[in-house]
C-alpha cells in the first residue's frame, strides 16, 4: 500500500509537471548559463550544466518513464495473451508455431535487440511510429512479451484440464464460453503480475536506452540522459546524477512494491 500511495503521487507529480506551469516552475529547455547553481529555493535541484533547471527536466523524465512503462504493459499483455491463447487453446500445430516463435524471441539478447529496433524506427516519419516514445514501447515490448505468453500458456493449458471447465465442457457450453467465461478470468490474476514486475524492467531499459542517447531526442528530457550528462560533472555537481539515478530506482521500487502486494492479494494460496 506504501508503494500504491507513494506511486499515485509520483504519478500525479509527473502529469501536473509538464502540464501546469506553477508544478514545473521553469520551462527545462531555457538555458541560462550564468545560473548554473546547485538546489537552492529557487531551483529545488539545481541547475545543469547549461543552466536548466533540474527540478523541471526531472518531471518532464519521469513523465517519460511513466509513459514507456504503461505502454509497455499494455502492449505485452495484448501481445501475451493472444500468443499465449492460441498456442493453449489452438491445437498441436498452432502450439508448437506459437511456442518456437516465443523461442526464436527469447534467444535474442534484450538489451541488443532493443537497442537494435530502436535504431530500426529512429528517424521515421509514420503518423504514430514518429513519436519517439512510441517507438521505444515498440522496442521494448518486442522482447517483453514472451513471458506473458509463455505464462498465459501454462495457465490455460493447466485450467483445461480443471473440474469446472470439464464440467462445463459436459454440459456442452461452447469453447467461446469457456475460454471468456471460466478460463480467462482465472488467468488474469498471474498475468496482472507478471506485466506489473515487467513495467520497472521497461522504465530500467528506457533509461538505459536514454544513458547511450536513444531515447527522446533532446532538448526533451529523460532520466537515462539526465544520469550521461551529468556523470561528466559528477565531481563538481553530484547532485546531476544522484537525483534522476534515485528518481529511476524510486521509480522502479515502488512498482516492484506494487507487484508483490498483488500478487499476495490475487494469490488465493496466500489466503
Amino acid at each position: 500500500m506504501a508503494g500504491l500511495i507513494l506511486l499515485l503521487a509520483i504519478i500525479t507529480l509527473a502529469i501536473l509537471g509538464n502540464y501546469v506551469d506553477a508544478v514545473q516552475r521553469y520551462d527545462p529547455r531555457v538555458q541560462e548559463f550564468e545560473s548554473r547553481q546547485s538546489p537552492t529555493w529557487d531551483h529545488w535541484f539545481g541547475t545543469d550544466q547549461l543552466g536548466r533547471d533540474s527540478w523541471s527536466r526531472t518531471l518532464q523524465g519521469l513523465w517519460v518513464s511513466l509513459r514507456v512503462g504503461i505502454g509497455v504493459a499494455i502492449v505485452i499483455m495484448i501481445i501475451g495473451l493472444a500468443i499465449g491463447g492460441m498456442a493453449a487453446l489452438g491445437g498441436r500445430t498452432a502450439d508448437n508455431v506459437a511456442m518456437r516463435f516465443t523461442d526464436l524471441a527469447y534467444a535474442f539478447p534484450d538489451l541488443l535487440f532493443i537497442i537494435l529496433m530502436r535504431a530500426a524506427l529512429q528517424g521515421n516519419d509514420w503518423p504514430i511510429l514518429g513519436d519517439p516514445v512510441v517507438q521505444m514501447i515498440v522496442a521494448i515490448s518486442f522482447v517483453a512479451w514472451v513471458t506473458v505468453a509463455r505464462l498465459v500458456r501454462g495457465q490455460m493449458l493447466s485450467l483445461a484440464q480443471r473440474d469446472y471447465v470439464l464440467a462445463a465442457r459436459a454440459m456442452g457450453a461452447s469453447n467461446r464460453r469457456i475460454v471468456f467465461t471460466h478460463m480467462l478470468p482465472n488467468t488474469l490474476g498471474p498475468v496482472i503480475v507478471a506485466v506489473v514486475f515487467a513495467i520497472p524492467l521497461a522504465i530500467f531499459a528506457e533509461a538505459a536506452l536514454g544513458y547511450i542517447g536513444l531515447s527522446v531526442p533532446p532538448p526533451t528530457a529523460s532520466l537515462g540522459r539526465l544520469v550521461a550528462d551529468g556523470n561528466k560533472f559528477i565531481e563538481v555537481q553530484a547532485w546531476l546524477v544522484v537525483i534522476p539515478a534515485a528518481t529511476i530506482a524510486l521509480l522502479m521500487l515502488c512498482f516492484t512494491f506494487l507487484g508483490d502486494g498483488l500478487r499476495d492479494a490475487l494469490d488465493p494460496r496466500t489466503r
